[in-house]
């Protein structure tokens, strides 16, 4: 048996997804810029994704910019909202449990002059609208806090955040990261007043290699890249219609309400039982988002145990997939012992995540422990 349970670093293809790729690959695979008529029914696929993808995240189709993933979206949201209103303030704020790609993006405009701000959070991860206020000042430019962190799960207050923007009446830019919230939770930008929304394909059972940028009308963003007139501009160069077309169709299936409550009653049953371990350290908070756990194993080390469970066809991560192993600076963040850091798991579902593979999780870490114990 096997079970995969590293659903927040990607997720395997559905079949929608691959039916609408097979479309862009045979039928409507000419380059949607050109005038004929093989380039028209390239356009007309576009325009179709961008439709579905619009649906999907309930806002209208024009104010969505396909990109190559979350990561380009983050820093297009970041360095374009940055370089647009640098003249009105240099200060941003970031949560400090960011995903690297807004990290790092936010790592570089305070090399560049801008005076970057980290959000605290709790224990479990969480921020704090009070944090929020109490960094926000006349030259805050942009605020960027995700819906849910890829990590412990946390679900942060973002609709919170905006009604703080709001009522400070702040000209600052508000972008949420939401790779993890897409197809997890109902979602809709215009709800949770926000001026800028990241989402990616792979999270949701469509293909790497596509992303999303929704954009408020009348939010004005400056272009990282330049080359032709695709996207207006903001984005250029022919757009990657297979990995769109994917990105569509995976899109087309997304039903949060529906799987929401089955996921939570199997992370609620693989808890308790995790609870009943030894020593176990239990990372994420009781409301996080539930199709991630994140948890601890104090005295065995996360590569240790990972390996372990791969051996046995169980596949978990130790954090960020985009971490590369490193540390993790969320659950650092967070406050967290370094020894609970360093033998921390994470345990992430999808919606067609099974009992039997969750108890089949708990299985391996039981041997894994035993097995550790006997050699120890």
């Amino acid at each position: 048996m096997q079970a995969y349970l590293d659903n927040s670093a990607t997720t395997p293809l559905c079949e929608s997804a691959k039916q609408w790729i097979r479309r862009a690959a045979e039928q409507d695979w000419g380059n949607p810029s050109s005038l004929h008529a093989v380039g028209l029914d390239a356009e007309t696929l576009l325009d179709d994704c961008r439709a579905a993808v619009a649906k999907a995240l309930r806002c209208k189709e024009k104010e969505l910019l396909f990109t190559s993933g979350g990561t380009e979206a983050n820093n297009l949201a970041l360095f374009g909202a940055a370089y647009a209103l640098q003249k009105s303030g240099s200060r941003i704020l970031v949560s400090a449990v960011e995903h690297p790609s807004v990290m790092k993006a936010a790592d570089q405009l305070a090399r560049e002059g801008f005076g970057v701000r980290r959000i605290p959070v709790d224990r479990f991860g969480v921020v704090a609208v009070k944090d929020v206020e109490a960094l926000l000042d006349d030259k805050t430019i942009l605020v960027s806090v995700m819906a849910v962190n890829n990590e412990l799960g946390a679900i942060e207050p973002v609709e919170e955040i905006a009604a703080l923007l709001k009522q400070k009446r702040s000209h600052a830019l508000f972008h949420v990261d939401a790779v993890q919230a897409f197809g997890k939770l109902p979602l809709s930008p215009q709800k949770l007043g926000c001026d800028l929304l990241t989402v990616s394909a792979h999270k949701i059972h469509g293909p790497k290699g596509a992303g999303a940028l929704w954009i408020k009308p009348g939010v004005t963003i400056r272009p990282r890249t330049f080359g032709g007139e695709q996207q207006n501009g903001l984005r250029p160069g022919t757009e990657p219609t297979l990995a769109i077309a994917g990105f569509a169709g995976a899109a087309t299936q997304i039903a949060p309400k529906r799987h929401l409550a089955r996921v939570t009653a199997l992370r609620d049953g693989f808890v308790a039982a995790l609870r009943q371990l030894p020593d176990v350290v239990v990372n994420s908070g009781d409301d996080a988002l539930p199709y991630i756990i994140n948890f601890a194993l104090p005295r065995h080390p996360a590569e240790v145990v990972l390996n372990f469970l791969s051996d046995r066809g169980v596949y978990v991560s130790s954090g960020s997939a985009c971490a590369k192993g490193h540390r993790s600076p969320v659950l650092a963040a967070a406050g967290l012992d370094p020894a609970v850091v360093a033998s921390s798991l994470r345990v992430s579902l999808s919606d067609t995540t099974t009992e039997e593979e969750l108890t089949y999780c708990l299985d391996g870490i039981q041997a894994a422990l035993d097995t550790i114990r006997r050699k120890g």
